[in-house]
């Protein structure tokens, strides 16, 4: 299944460019809070996200970019034409560690799951809960009342939805 295989490269990518730069960021006394590498026809987009405790500021962003730039070139990750995008996490920040979904219960989240769990695939509500069950991670999210139990290995993309 070539999409499958194209997702599976995907999440390689996106774990080899963690491991690469998080010590850089750290050096930095910045946070890694969700890296994203999509293939699109002729190119890879790398998407990173960072924060720190005061914020993040252009110039963070534009020295973080020349760093990381530089280790992707000199690893030829992804392979080929590239392009890098730096940012922090914004308002609707990634959810992406056990720590993020710890973090953030009791807020509301946008979860989109890999593929239907009871016949929803895009979920909209509250994060009640992270749960560890026998080594398995649980999100528990409420939905308009109703409380869904989405494992963490299915989750594809995970927001914080903020609330004006």
């Amino acid at each position: 299944m070539p999409g499958q295989e194209m997702r599976e490269a995907d999440r390689t990518y996106k774990e080899k460019i963690r491991e690469l730069i998080e010590p850089v960021l750290a050096d930095e006394d910045m946070e890694l809070v969700d890296v994203e590498c999509l293939r699109m026809k002729t190119r890879w987009i790398v998407r990173i996200f960072m924060d720190r405790e005061d914020g993040v500021t252009l110039d963070d962003c534009t020295e973080i970019s020349h760093q990381v730039g530089d280790i992707l070139d000199v690893h030829d990750i992804p392979p080929g034409p590239y392009t890098l995008e730096v940012s922090s996490p914004g308002l609707d920040r990634p959810l992406a560690r056990d720590k993020d979904f710890m973090k953030y219960r009791g807020c509301n989240v946008r979860v989109k799951a890999d593929r239907k769990i009871e016949g929803i695939r895009n979920f909209q509500g509250k994060l009640v809960d992270y749960l560890d069950e026998n080594g398995r991670k649980i999100l528990i999210v409420d939905v308009a009342g109703r409380t869904y139990r989405i494992p963490r290995d299915l989750v594809a993309k995970a927001h914080l939805e903020y609330e004006f």
